[in-house]
């Protein structure tokens, strides 16, 4: 970023990593969107921009239900664990984008926890419907500030392929290509999204749509 550019707000999306490991990950798959390493537990959340037009949680999660295997895909339509939940914009769009790219997608609520979950723990939030645990989303949302949140986590572990595992760096390894995969499907969905709130906009100028004509 030069001298000139530290001023101007940043328009498009940016993607919050806690690791340093998914970061890079992410990073091999996208062209202009920027990646903040937000720390383990979103310990370092100050990093990111004031001023940005969405946040995208990008990483590594845990399964809470069989449905989901190591390598699938979940997009958070709801972010929990954080107080009220926070709902995630234009999730289905999303996965649709990971879908054309050949991955493996669901979509469902994703709970945050400040914890690694064991088998009990994941029982209780799956009966109550949330599909995967991380440790940073609902923090993150937290500071969103009203704008635009996503979560996409990759599957590591779950039921019957616990963390504590020979197998897990394996596991880990797959998962990370997965992730490198993600960030054209990403910029796709964020240009799809701009494109949809500038027609919102102009719409509502031309008074034939806008707030009138929204589901809600």
């Amino acid at each position: 970023m030069t001298s000139d550019d530290a001023w101007r707000p940043m328009v498009g999306p940016v993607v919050c990593a806690g690791l340093r490991m998914e970061a890079r990950a992410v990073r091999r798959g996208l062209a202009r969107t920027p990646v903040v390493v937000v720390g383990y537990r979103a310990r370092r959340i100050d990093r990111l921009p004031a001023a940005c037009a969405a946040l995208v949680v990008m990483g590594f999660g845990g399964a809470l239900d069989e449905r989901l295997r190591p390598g699938d895909v979940l997009v958070a339509d709801e972010i929990r664990g954080g107080g009220r939940p926070v709902p995630c914009n234009a999730a289905h769009m999303l996965a649709g984008e990971l879908i054309r790219d050949g991955l493996s997608v669901q979509v469902g609520p994703l709970v945050t926890t400040d914890h690694v979950v064991g088998r009990a723990e994941r029982a209780v939030w799956a009966a109550q419907g949330a599909r995967v645990a991380d440790m940073e989303s609902a923090v993150i949302a937290a500071r969103a500030g009203g704008r635009p949140v996503a979560a996409v986590r990759v599957v590591v572990d779950g039921p019957g392929h616990p963390l504590l595992h020979p197998g897990t760096v394996a596991r880990g390894l797959a998962a990370r290509r997965i992730l490198a995969r993600t960030g054209p499907a990403l910029e796709r969905w964020a240009a799809l999204l701009v494109s949809r709130d500038d027609r919102d906009d102009r719409d509502g100028i031309d008074g034939v749509g806008g707030d009138e004509v929204r589901t809600p």
